[in-house]
């Protein structure tokens, strides 16, 4: 995997961190916990693809 894909697939997990976080922010205060609970599975999302890119980082060191 080239250095540019491996930018790209971490960029990719802190804008769905962010738009998970967003989410459910919004919707705890207006009150829609169900769209909260989207929010947490997209920020949970974002959280695996980061760990996942932080472990091809590791082996290829």
């Amino acid at each position: 995997m080239s250095t540019v894909t491996a930018k790209n697939e971490k960029a990719k997990a802190k804008a769905e961190q962010a738009k998970g976080k967003a989410k459910e922010t919004v919707a705890r205060a207006v009150g829609n916990e169900s769209k909260a609970a989207e929010g947490r599975a997209e920020k949970s999302k974002g959280d695996l693809r980061q760990a996942k890119e932080k472990a091809k980082d590791a082996f290829r060191e």
